[in-house]
């Protein structure tokens, strides 16, 4: 089976490739290697995984080292058992077990550095995030001590050495996923090009030496294809997201993915019951309940997550990872109630590790938002905001969003006023490895109008700030909160209509204009959505400040017209919000999404042409 997915307009260049490039080796890939350009990075254009000539030499080299091999097996029980105690929510415990052993065992220091790294991406505190970098540093440091010590054209592959490889990618791997975390724009990632790269090589050797005829299975066999099936799974995935002037960048330098095989991949490692499967499953959870979502159109399989999830939940029932899935599947399916429940049940669950706590106040605070329960909703970012660290600027942002929604009486039991808390945002501003959330930077960006004497009010800034977390995809499956949620809406033109006309009026109407286009479209009302959505571009040369606005409603309209059946005009549409726009707030964020329309929109005219080949 082919590595990576391909178009098959592309096979003629790549066939002359493979001709000019296939080495003799037996491992050398018959159809798929990623290069689709000349080459790599000189760093590892040479790295060749080599099998012996002949299976009896393979057999011969593993049983010569069968105490290893018993070690490998040993540390493999070992890891599993701590993963077990982990989901169980046994954090202390599972960390405690791993950490003597750290500095001997690559499964040892992989799984440590793993779980520190999961509480990284839990909280986003940039103490957490720097503590899982160097951990994983380290951990890929114990990894390459097991490594192949001669060149990587030596044919005596062990198969502690074979996992040591598959562990040193792994490291690669997950700390560039940390730079994707402190970095959404994926610059950093792309800067992190050799570990990238590496990773990636890694992963296709590795996958050509588990199809090659002179592979052998070991006695972990199955946690070594685990382990290739989770990184190949997880670049195709990432990369097929990228939009399209990154990705073509990442081409050119030998990246390529394809969402499908990636998928399936993960799908493949998450069935299997290995050290892997944990990963691959929680992976597939995050891709279609969150970025899905945030970096794509919000068209997740929520019925594979369900799938996904229920093996675990019914293993695990006080699970905090599991339960808080849980809460978000019921969240994007629309049953608020059902959703503020688990994640209620999540908080409950346990209290050793509060930063599965700040997950669920951020979904609920969400929840709350989409039921339109404000004083619920400034509650749970109340909360946030003294307790969790990722931005303290978004936070005090979305208090004061909350509180602008209540009169003047309400807003005096919470003791706090809608204006201070927004002159307080961009004093907040903080950054993750000397950048700035984007999230951050369009807070600041929209409180700044209270930095006067007499500010003008912002329009309904909670609502706004739901388009930003593509909450309308999830209120649109419900009639009566996109119904409810228009009500507003309509409530904050009249109030902008009885204002006198001020500098931000245009902006103003044209974010109002946006965000009633969307409810319109999920109610059915699909001329009347696309005349809001087409009002923001007849205003783009008088808006002075909010210019994401024109190419998200450019966004928005091309996907109402491939919802028509209009492709052709879709696709004029989205290129036009990817070609003619920069510089706005929320750019990269919304060519995530740009790019997921796209695929969506021209998914009919590539069909059989993306397939895979067969095995």
């Amino acid at each position: 089976m082919s590595f990576w997915r391909r178009n098959k307009k592309n096979d003629t260049k790549k066939n002359t490739i493979e001709k000019e490039e296939a080495p003799d080796s037996p491992v050398s890939p018959i159809k798929s290697p990623i290069i689709e350009s000349d080459g790599l990075d000189p760093v590892i254009t040479d790295f060749r995984l080599q099998l012996p000539d002949d299976k009896d030499h393979f057999k011969d080299s593993g049983s010569s080292t069968s105490s290893e091999k018993s070690d490998l097996s040993v540390a493999l029980e070992d890891c599993m058992a701590v993963l077990d105690l982990f989901l169980r929510n046994d954090f202390e415990e599972a960390l405690s077990k791993l950490r003597s052993r750290t500095k001997d065992s690559m499964y040892h220091a992989l799984t440590y550095a793993t779980i520190l790294e999961m509480q990284a991406m839990m909280t986003f505190d940039p103490e957490d995030i720097l503590a899982a970098g160097n951990t994983m540093k380290d951990a890929q440091a114990v990894c390459q001590r097991y490594r192949k010590k001669s060149s990587f054209n030596s044919k005596n592959f062990t198969e502690e050495e074979l996992h040591a490889e598959v562990c040193y990618a792994e490291c690669l791997l997950q700390r560039a996923a940390l730079t994707f975390l402190q970095d959404e724009n994926m610059i950093s990632f792309i800067k992190g090009g050799i570990k990238v790269r590496n990773s990636y090589q890694i992963y296709k050797e590795l996958h050509t030496v588990l199809k090659s005829s002179g592979y052998v299975h070991g006695d972990n066999h199955g946690h070594f294809e685990g382990g290739v099936k989770l990184g190949v799974g997880a670049f195709n995935l990432m990369l097929s997201l990228l939009p399209t002037r990154t990705l073509r960048l990442l081409e050119f330098v030998g990246f390529s993915g394809n969402k499908e095989f990636g998928l399936e991949q993960l799908q493949e490692g998450s069935a299997d019951q290995t050290f892997r499967s944990f990963l691959c499953n929680m992976l597939l959870l995050c891709y279609h309940t969150f970025m899905s979502f945030i970096l794509g159109t919000g068209e997740g399989d929520v019925e594979d997550a369900e799938k996904l999830l229920q093996p675990y939940l019914k293993r695990y029932p006080k699970g905090s990872i599991f339960l808080f899935f849980a809460g978000r599947i019921e969240e994007i399916k629309g049953n608020l109630d059902a959703a503020i429940k688990r994640f209620e049940e999540c908080c409950e669950a346990q209290q050793e590790w509060k930063q599965f706590h700040h997950m669920c106040y951020w979904e609920l605070m969400w929840c709350f938002t989409y039921k339109r329960h404000w004083k619920m909703a400034y509650f749970y970012a109340d909360l946030l905001s003294k307790e969790n660290a990722w931005s303290k600027a978004t936070y005090a942002y979305m208090k004061a969003a909350y509180l602008s929604m209540l009169s003047r009486e309400e807003c005096q039991t919470f003791g706090e006023s809608e204006v201070a808390l927004f002159r307080q945002v961009p004093g907040l501003k903080q950054k993750i490895a000397g950048k700035s959330l984007p999230t951050e930077k369009f807070a600041i960006r929209k409180a700044r109008r209270y930095n006067v004497e007499n500010p003008i009010p912002l329009p309904a800034p909670p609502l706004e700030m739901m388009y930003i977390w593509n909450g309308y995809t999830v209120i649109g499956k419900h009639r009566d909160l996109t119904e409810g949620m228009l009500k507003t809406l309509d409530e904050a033109q009249q109030k902008l209509e009885q204002h006198p006309r001020t500098e931000f009026s245009i902006d103003d109407q044209c974010v109002v204009s946006l965000l009633k286009g969307l409810c319109l479209k999920h109610l059915g009302h699909q001329e009347e959505a696309e005349h809001y959505f087409t009002l923001v571009l007849c205003n783009e040369t008088q808006i002075k400040f909010d210019h994401y606005l024109v190419p998200n409603a450019l966004l928005e309209h091309g996907l109402l017209c491939l919802e028509q059946g209009r492709r052709e005009e879709a696709i004029k549409l989205l290129e036009m919000a990817k070609q003619n726009y920069k510089n706005y707030s929320m750019e990269s964020r919304t060519h995530f999404r740009i790019q997921a329309a796209l695929h969506k929109a021209r998914a009919p005219e590539q069909n059989g042409e993306n397939s895979p080949s067969s095995p």
